[in-house]
């Protein structure tokens, strides 16, 4: 009996999921594959872990037991892998980092610049997503590091990084697009906004934005696109709710894009610092939290002349 790291990363997925379609989707696998190495994992055991409906996947007795143990098993994995790098002096040269797209694009590439008299030692690999799904990742061991929105993933610490304010642009014979003074959010009552899709914790404020203003979340656009809700709103398809990051990024990259400020409480779409509890080396993520922070000031200073916040 040899049960695997995988494996026990498998069972405690499914476990969590409580299904093997949303586990395998979380570890980026195909179904079958997840499915069968579930039952390697029960023959080499010699017990089945789950009871199988057509509706639901449930811990047998015996795979409760046993998922608590998983867990600390995985734990310990990770902080033996971490350990192991401090040791050979290879303290997190090369990280894995989860990011939001806008960050991704309109973030990182500043950012690593900065690491590099900062922090010289260290490379950043980057993957982009919503944040429930890199969280989910950052969980189980996928990534080192998450930038992302509000997400209630257990076993993840966080820290603040910016509030990023929220922008729109629509057809410039659109009235709204005349002035380039903060907007107050009522002047948006009865117009078609467009979003992301729900995975996204942005278009989750938007949808309540939305709500209070008296406007509808268009339903010409469901996806993972800034440019595509951006493209459809400068061609008359409606209003697009953008953070700052983008959406100031790409105002300046073509001058011919409008964008105002939402001039709201609620428009502000929050960004965070995520790393695993176990982690042995938090001091190292509150530094690149500080980091982080500073290059933003820094971009968010250099556009002041520029834009109204």
């Amino acid at each position: 009996m040899r049960p695997t790291l995988r494996q026990l990363q498998y069972f405690v997925a499914v476990a969590e999921a409580g299904a093997f379609g949303p586990a395998a989707k979380t570890l980026h696998v195909t179904q079958p594959s997840l499915s069968k190495q579930i039952a390697v994992l029960e023959a080499e055991l010699g017990l089945a872990l789950f009871q199988r409906t057509s509706r639901r996947v449930a811990l047998t007795r015996e795979g409760d037991s046993l998922l608590d143990a998983a867990r600390k098993t995985l734990d310990a994995a990770r902080t033996f892998r971490a350990e192991a790098k401090l040791l050979a002096g290879d303290a997190r040269v090369r990280l894995q980092a989860g990011v939001l797209p806008s960050v991704g694009a309109y973030f990182m590439p500043s950012f690593r610049e900065r690491l590099q008299t900062r922090l010289p030692d260290v490379r950043i690999s980057l993957t982009e997503g919503p944040s429930t799904e890199l969280t989910s990742r950052l969980n189980s061991g996928d990534l080192d590091f998450v930038i992302a929105s509000a997400s209630d993933a257990a076993g993840l610490e966080r820290l603040p990084l910016f509030d990023e304010t929220l922008w729109f642009c629509s057809h410039p014979d659109d009235p709204l697009m005349a002035s380039d003074a903060p907007c107050p959010l009522s002047e948006l009552c009865g117009r078609q906004i467009l979003t992301l899709s729900f995975d996204f914790h942005l278009a989750r404020i938007v949808r309540d934005l939305a709500a209070k203003a008296g406007a509808t979340i268009s339903p010409e656009y469901s996806g993972a696109s800034l440019d595509a809700i951006r493209q459809l709103a400068v061609s008359g398809d409606g209003i697009a709710i953008l953070p700052s990051l983008y959406a100031l990024g790409e105002a300046i990259r073509d001058p011919s894009l409008r964008v105002r400020r939402i001039d709201d409480p609620a428009a502000i779409h929050p960004v965070y610092l995520y790393w695993r509890s176990s982690e042995p080396n938090t001091s190292f993520y509150k530094r690149l939290a500080e980091e982080m922070i500073a290059e933003k000031t820094n971009i968010r200073m250099s556009r002041i002349p520029r834009f109204q916040f």
